[in-house]
């Protein structure tokens, strides 16, 4: 924590008194993470111009991707570290608003974009699993894209993603 003040130019008891502890610290990281997230979704599928809801969820998963290769300790950070604190309110908003994201984009995919999402939704779980798996890899080092230009990079990985999406719904 006397290392974040100092970079952040504050007196050392300056993060302990904002955020109680690492943990606090830690927890207010994740939520600004969920929050950038959904903001690097939202940029990656404005630049898409999706023609309809599938495109618009290969654009998400791009942006899920891109995200979590700009930001590995963060996306770490967010999805498997255990030194947050999960029952903070903000924290659990912030992470609920991408999962919403995600469940919205499925269903204009199925054609029920008007629907609540539904509890334990296979379809999105799928396309959860398939993104989130794929940037762990890449984040680990076990998929090489090494040499591929962004625009060609994008394009392998929308491929990978696109075998396992169901066709649009009218």
């Amino acid at each position: 924590m006397r290392g974040c003040a100092k970079r952040a130019g504050v007196s050392h008891a300056a993060p302990a008194h904002h955020f109680g502890d690492a943990a606090g610290l830690l927890t207010a990281l994740a939520a600004q993470g969920f929050e950038r997230f959904i903001e690097t979704q939202n940029r990656v599928k404005a630049a898409a111009q999706p023609v309809d809801a599938r495109a618009n969820l290969l654009a998400a998963g791009i942006g899920y991707l891109t995200f979590a290769w700009e930001n590995q300790a963060l996306f770490r950070l967010m999805f498997s570290s255990e030194r947050r604190d999960d029952s903070n309110a903000h924290l659990a908003a912030c992470a609920q608003a991408a999962y919403l994201q995600l469940a919205a984009d499925v269903a204009a995919v199925r054609g029920d974009a008007k629907a609540p999402p539904r509890p334990n939704d296979v379809d999105v779980i799928a396309a959860w699993a398939m993104v989130h798996g794929l940037s762990d890899l890449m984040i680990s080092g076990r998929i090489m894209l090494d040499g591929l230009s962004e625009t060609e990079r994008h394009a392998a990985l929308e491929s990978i993603i696109a075998r396992v999406m169901p066709e649009a719904r009218p």
